[in-house]
């Protein structure tokens, strides 16, 4: 584990790390995870619109193509929004925004797994094999008669979601506003936008929702429209 010395080094010192950035609700989950935790480091954007991200030079740093990436203080790559907020953690652990027990990790685990799987993952693909599939089938392998499905699938996955926070919850890992919240939010403030937004009805999550709107790293970092749209 790093030192409080050797942290302020690894994140801003000469060859400390930088956020490879760009649009999109990947990336400004980790923007918003940094926000919590006060961790402050160079950015680079990255055109997606552009393709600049499908490009050699970024392909090197991520041969998945896909945003953000951070780049370690050795030079290395980390992609993955999980793995970067996962690898954030241990090198400032506080405030902890995935936990400081053992029991708390996995709670936060648990949940951005819950939600990532069943809500974030089909809302997405939803809307790449729909209204954004001239934009994506040229650069990943596309489904456009699955989107229907997909969404659907999001959508009764919030309503279980709903159902689970009926216990007047704060955050989905009660008290603790974590990495599973910022993720959560970040896909259905994007949803909003492209035709998928909250059933009314979800009376709760509407409401935690709106409450997380409120945290001054989200309401700092607003969402960014989709690419398909300005493409």
């Amino acid at each position: 584990m790093h030192n409080e010395f050797d942290v302020d080094q690894v994140i801003s010192g000469e060859n400390g790390m930088k956020l490879y950035d760009s649009i999109g609700p990947n990336p400004r989950i980790v923007r918003i995870f940094m926000a919590e935790k006060a961790i402050e480091m160079p950015k680079q954007t990255v055109d997606l619109r552009g393709g600049e991200n499908r490009g050699p030079e970024h392909l090197q740093r991520n041969p998945h193509g896909q945003m953000p990436t951070l780049e370690l203080d050795d030079g290395s790559y980390l992609s993955e929004i999980t793995a970067i907020c996962e690898y954030l953690e241990e090198i400032k652990p506080q405030p902890a925004m995935i936990g400081s027990t053992a029991r708390e990790r996995a709670e936060c685990r648990m949940w951005t797994r819950r939600v990532d799987l069943n809500i974030c993952e089909p809302l997405a693909n939803g809307y790449r094999f729909g209204e954004a599939l001239k934009f994506f089938e040229k650069r990943i392998p596309v489904v456009p008669e699955a989107s229907p499905g997909l969404k659907m699938i999001a959508a009764n996955r919030l309503q279980w979601l709903n159902e689970q926070m009926a216990d007047g919850r704060e955050y989905l890992c009660g008290k603790r506003f974590s990495l599973a919240d910022i993720l959560l939010f970040c896909w259905l403030d994007f949803g909003a936008l492209v035709g998928q937004p909250v059933d009314p009805a979800n009376t709760n999550v509407k409401a935690w929702f709106d409450r997380v709107a409120e945290r001054p790293s989200i309401r700092a970092d607003p969402v960014t429209p989709p690419a398909a749209k300005r493409a």
